[in-house]
């Protein structure tokens, strides 16, 4: 008896400890903790692993494109920032897929960029943005897990780089146009699958499963050990968190199936027929209808008609 009595009594604490250890989603975290002043290192030590050079952030900033929304549950969560060099960084995770996804990106980059330089201003005045986003959709074919694209001018017959000269502080300076123009990370998080060994493995293991390493040496991750423990939100923080996570996976779970009975009716009666019932599953289903037109294609109208 007092065997079993120990047995229990070991199998409580090692579970109590695993859920000590439960950290949370960086979509909430970045959404509602991570724009806190206090809890800037977080953000800083994942942001200086991406870019591979030290970041600090000195300002959350706010835009049309980063306001909560009712929908925000279901689609991307994501922070427009600015850092101690005066650039701007947009984080955005998206949990489902998005047919036009690149150029969304795209339109929220050059968005950022005219938000930032004012009517008559010179065109010195324009920020760098960096973009990065959080993946967690299979957004095409590729073997790596993150991608960074970058703009250069390279020589059609020589294959050099060019560099433009511009006036900074009345010198004329040679630059990369790789300093200027935006760049882009995508991040396929569902993708990694290695043995965390660098700081950049150990935050994307973090993004896919939520696991930290009580030894991290990573930039912020130490820190989000402590910030981002699922026990230190309140009672009823944990069961509005508790609810997106439902939220998240229910959606994914209607899409998905949606796609595949879509994907089975379309052999049989065709693509567009077949798109349409989908909407009209997903629509049956409760997606609202701003959600449908996204990943249908149909025009709100025809979805409201199905």
């Amino acid at each position: 008896m007092k065997e079993k009595g120990s047995d229990l009594k070991i199998t409580e604490e090692m579970e109590r400890k695993k859920l000590q250890d439960r950290y949370i989603r960086f979509d909430w975290a970045i959404k509602r903790l991570l724009r806190q002043k206090a809890n800037f290192d977080v953000l800083d030590g994942f942001l200086t692993v991406m870019l591979n050079e030290e970041i600090r952030i000195v300002e959350i900033l706010e835009s049309e494109g980063n306001q909560e929304s009712a929908d925000d549950k279901f689609n991307r969560v994501d922070i427009k920032a600015l850092n101690s060099k005066g650039e701007i960084i947009l984080v955005e995770i998206q949990n489902t897929r998005e047919l036009h996804y690149l150029e969304r990106i795209l339109y929220g980059v050059a968005k950022a960029i005219t938000e930032h330089i004012s009517l008559g201003e010179g065109y010195e005045k324009i920020k760098k943005v960096y973009s990065i986003s959080i993946l967690y959709f299979d957004i095409g074919i590729g073997t790596d897990y993150i991608y960074h694209g970058q703009n250069h001018f390279v020589g059609v017959h020589t294959g050099d780089h060019l560099r433009v000269n511009t006036r900074e502080r009345d010198v004329i300076v040679s630059r990369l146009p790789a300093e200027i123009f935006p760049e882009y990370i995508l991040i396929r998080v569902n993708e990694f699958d290695k043995v965390a060994l660098t700081p950049l493995d150990e935050w994307i293991e973090y993004l896919k499963d939520g696991t930290i390493h009580p030894d991290t040496t990573a930039p912020g991750l130490k820190e989000a050990r402590e910030i981002l423990k699922y026990y230190s939100m309140s009672p009823e923080e944990r069961l509005v968190y508790d609810r997106h996570l439902d939220a998240i996976m229910i959606q994914n779970d209607v899409i998905g199936t949606a796609k595949l009975e879509g994907r089975i009716e379309g052999k049989a009666e065709g693509k567009v027929e077949g798109i349409r019932q989908v909407a009209s599953k997903m629509k049956n289903t409760g997606v609202d209808i701003a959600t449908i037109a996204k990943y249908t294609g149909l025009s709100k109208e025809i979805i409201l008609s199905l």
